[in-house]
């Protein structure tokens, strides 16, 4: 991870300008510009043809496809990409955030607030269950940089001011604050909280790792499915897990 390189990367394609329309400047979404700039700096191999796909980045050996949504949109490229070459998938989430309102009419632009939702780790693993059978092929590398954002809305929504429902235009990165990696079931393994008992339910694990049951109910069978934990049983209803002891000495590693 290179803090320098990448404020420098945001502070040359941080040109966005509202027009009446509320339409930046850039033909792609900024953070997806930045990311393509940051994890490879020679334009030659960016939107580079391979087969029948366009790759966002070709080096002659390895694809890099940058997605900010929606990953099941990336399994046909995939089947067809991880035959000849090694892929890196790179999906932001976003840490600290401004948001920032822009006035359609006016273009004027609000001061920024600091919002108080914070991303995590786990938050990246709704798209994760989209490519799930992807995660244990030989070749897949999984980047989930954490970003520092500005976030711009109009002021279009249906609620009185204007924000419920508003249309976000577009997300700027100011930095850069940890960048996670997933290659293989150890990696996985560093995201089970220490504190869990020897055998336990997605409900406990969603105590011990602060997150809702429904976003455990979708990690915890990734995990399972990776390698990093195993089935052992139910507890009533519930199903039991536990850890995998081959990566036992990577519990709760953050």
């Amino acid at each position: 991870m290179d803090q320098e390189r990448f404020l420098q990367i945001c502070q040359e394609i941080d040109s966005i300008k509202w027009d009446r329309n509320g339409i930046g400047t850039l033909k792609e979404k900024t953070v997806h510009a930045i990311l393509k700039n940051y994890y490879e700096p020679d334009k030659r191999k960016h939107e580079v043809r391979v087969g029948r796909y366009i790759a966002d980045i070709f080096t002659g050996t390895e694809i890099v496809e940058i997605q900010t949504r929606q990953l099941n949109k990336l399994r046909e490229k995939l089947k067809v990409f991880l035959e000849d070459y090694p892929v890196t998938i790179v999906y932001p989430i976003y840490g600290k955030k401004w948001i920032y309102w822009v006035e359609l009419e006016t273009g004027k632009v609000s001061k920024g607030r600091v919002s108080p939702k914070h991303g995590s780790i786990f938050d990246a693993f709704y798209e994760l269950y989209k490519i799930k059978p992807f995660l244990i092929i030989e070749g897949i590398t999984i980047r989930i940089p954490v970003l520092t954002i500005r976030e711009y809305k109009c002021l279009d929504g249906w609620s009185k001011d204007r924000k419920k429902g508003a249309t976000r235009l577009d997300r700027v990165p100011m930095g850069i604050e940890e960048e996670i990696v997933f290659q293989k079931a150890e990696d996985y393994a560093k995201l089970i909280p220490a504190e869990l008992e020897e055998t336990f339910t997605c409900k406990e694990f969603a105590q011990c790792a602060g997150i809702s049951l429904k976003q455990a109910q979708i990690v915890v069978p990734i995990l399972s499915f990776v390698g990093s934990l195993k089935q052992s049983g139910k507890k009533g209803r519930a199903y039991l897990y536990m850890r995998n002891k081959k990566f036992s000495f990577l519990e709760g590693k953050k």
